[in-house]
């Protein structure tokens, strides 16, 4: 009998396989390192069904070695749509999964009518669905764009569930002026406005180091706009991308951080998973133990130069 899933899917599988090898290279060199990772959601998409499990198994094994996992997935819609989105932060909502083996297709039918009296009896009887666990991450990148009802289905999943999220506010792209420098009506800019809307959205979950679960992303290639925006919201966790290959700096972030050196985390993503090829080391012919052997000794390298680079910085500003 030949391969029902066919040779498109099982070579997907196969490719994410590979992929996940090297995911769990750089995880395994830097995880007594660095305290999070941010798999960017997109890249994963890309692959298709195989990718999104890639994804996820990526997002698990991170969290079962002790570091936080940021899902860079920007969403952002309204009503029903962001709350689906908010999933992502809850777990999968078990009213939707099989309560019957699901591994067996032939029991498909028979699990959705399971599902069905089991929705009806919690609607009946005004319980809340459970949640499982499905995507493994700690926090989530939110876009703003639609304002209040776009972002309150992750406001309220975060604090239901321990979770965080990073809301969309001075971003490190070149064309990020075209929107959020535009002057408003009644004075200052757009990104300002989204500054003070995400620490009001943060308001009602402030921890015991003042800071809440709604943070805010601030790139490096604005060091000045990310300075004012420190003092502008003192409440917020900063996530800082744009370090390295999109040319900020040690000396750019750390301003962003608050007088104890603590309220951001700097990202670098080409910087540390792509700095193994300039290594002299790597040759298209190792075999592929030891060219992830070349990747994860790349990779922790330049996470022991940043995190140094970094904290060097942070003692300059506080001196």
């Amino acid at each position: 009998m030949g391969n029902p899933m066919g040779a498109e899917a099982a070579w997907s599988i196969n490719f994410a396989a590979m992929y996940l090898r090297f995911n769990t290279a750089i995880i395994d060199a830097v995880k007594d390192i660095v305290p999070a990772v941010k798999p960017q959601i997109a890249m994963y998409e890309a692959l298709g069904e195989a990718g999104l499990w890639m994804y996820a198994r990526t997002c698990k094994y991170a969290q079962d070695n002790g570091l936080y996992v940021l899902g860079d997935v920007k969403r952002g819609d309204i009503g029903s749509t962001a709350e689906a989105y908010a999933h992502h932060l809850s777990g999968f909502p078990l009213k939707f999964a099989d309560v019957a083996d699901p591994d067996e297709v032939e029991n498909v039918e028979r699990n959705a009518e399971a599902n069905a009296s089991r929705i009806d009896d919690v609607e009946e009887n005004g319980d809340e669905f459970q949640f499982g666990s499905e995507w493994y991450e700690d926090a989530v990148t939110v876009n703003p764009y639609l304002g209040t009802d776009g972002i309150t289905p992750f406001v309220d999943a975060a604090a239901a569930h321990d979770k965080d999220i990073f809301i969309l506010v001075r971003t490190s792209n070149p064309s990020s002026s075209e929107i959020q420098e535009l002057e408003l009506a009644g004075g200052g800019r757009v990104y300002e406005h989204v500054a003070d809307l995400v620490e009001g959205w943060g308001a009602g979950t402030i921890g015991d180091h003042g800071y809440s679960r709604t943070g805010a992303v601030v790139g490096a290639t604005h060091p000045e706009e990310g300075a004012r925006l420190r003092e502008r919201m003192p409440h917020t966790f900063f996530l800082v991308p744009g370090y390295g290959a999109q040319g900020g700096t040690a000396a750019d972030v750390a301003r962003m951080f608050d007088a104890d050196g603590s309220g951001a985390i700097v990202n670098s993503s080409r910087g540390i998973i792509g700095v193994w090829r300039n290594n002299p080391d790597y040759d298209e012919e190792l075999s592929v133990d030891d060219a992830l052997r070349v990747v994860a000794e790349s990779a922790r390298a330049a996470a022991i130069a940043m995190r140094e680079d970094l904290n060097s910085a942070l003692k300059e500003v506080r001196r």
